[in-house]
């Protein structure tokens, strides 16, 4: 099966109505419907969120994100944006099959610091992959090893291209958050390489729907084709000052911690993306105060319909409550 599209949206619609129409087997976690070899292909990588208000991930999208980004395997850090982590864990703190510590290991150099190297010294390179399986998450029994076989950069005529190798994959609980972070990590690196963002490619051994997540599958199809809604372009030069500014700004906001200052980004990219992580908290706290102030600070207006899906359009007090406060001391006393 190839699906070609230019947004994520075109690349759900026709993996759903593919799935539903294929044949059904009895698999490890229930009977679901597959396609075998799955070939998908984005050509617009910054159109990487599905504008339904079913699909759009973008909150938990961006936490799974920033926990790779972080090298990090914690449990508590990764339920806190999707819960579903917690059958995953085989010890109830970390989830074995991370990809964050295989991507970004503190063992210098990290398979991200060998793939740009590489890319810097040879451009025309077939070895830039990242391997994120291992021989011993297929011999050893535990609950969760990585879907992702792994990635490969292409560097042709200054565009970086994307190739995301998948054993399997769950078209409706995986598919739209894998779009979102591998584009993400191929934009952070072609920022790294000084270079334009090219094609991203997802090849999946088996792509599937399972049963009990058909009638979530009908209900997309039945929104209807959205307008796309690309992200904005990330700004240029190196992003890892700012993502660690990020990171930090993100532990403080999902612990309450704010008994130390956190420097924030300056660029509009990635302070959006921390404003976004506010607005989940205080979507958290069912602050729909904080929520309606800290929407009016976003600079992409991409973001807006997020927001606004779960209905939060005017603040219903002059001041809202303490949490609001502690959202703004984490930028220090600013909105922004």
């Amino acid at each position: 099966m190839n699906i070609v599209g230019d947004h994520a949206d075109d690349i759900l619609h026709t993996a759903f109505r593919r799935l539903l129409g294929a044949k059904k087997i009895e698999a490890t976690r229930g009977k679901c419907r597959e396609v075998l070899a799955a070939r998908i292909e984005l050509r617009n990588p910054r159109c990487r969120i599905s504008q339904t208000e079913s699909r759009g991930k973008i909150f938990s999208a961006i936490g799974e994100l920033l926990w790779y980004l972080s090298g990090s395997d914690y449990l508590d850090f990764i339920k806190y944006y999707i819960k579903l982590y917690e059958d995953e864990s085989d010890d109830g703190r970390t989830i074995k099959g991370a990809y964050g510590p295989r991507i970004f290991s503190p063992n210098s150099p990290s398979q991200w610091e060998v793939v740009r190297r590489i890319l810097l010294t040879k451009q025309t390179s077939r070895r830039a992959v990242i391997q994120l399986i291992k021989h011993d998450d297929v011999s050893t029994i535990r609950k969760e090893i990585p879907c992702t076989v792994a990635l490969q950069f292409f560097l042709r005529e200054k565009q970086l291209h994307m190739q995301t190798y998948m054993r399997s994959n769950d078209a409706i609980k995986g598919l739209p958050h894998d779009i979102f972070a591998f584009t993400m990590l191929q934009e952070i690196m072609a920022r790294d390489l000084d270079v334009s963002l090219g094609r991203y490619y997802h090849c999946v051994g088996s792509l599937h729907l399972y049963e009990d997540d058909a009638e979530d599958a009908r209900n997309y199809l039945e929104q209807g084709h959205q307008e796309a809604s690309p992200m904005p372009s990330m700004p240029h030069g190196s992003q890892w000052t700012e993502i660690k500014q990020v990171l930090q700004a993100e532990q403080r906001i999902r612990l309450d911690d704010y008994s130390a200052p956190v420097e924030m980004p300056k660029s509009p990219y990635w302070l959006d993306i921390v404003t976004l992580l506010k607005i989940f908290k205080a979507r958290k706290n069912h602050d729909n105060d904080a929520v309606y102030r800290l929407k009016q600070t976003i600079s992409n207006v991409g973001y807006l319909p997020f927001v606004r899906s779960r209905g939060v359009e005017k603040p219903a007090a002059e001041h809202s409550g303490r949490q609001l406060s502690l959202l703004d001391e984490a930028n220090g006393g600013k909105t922004r």
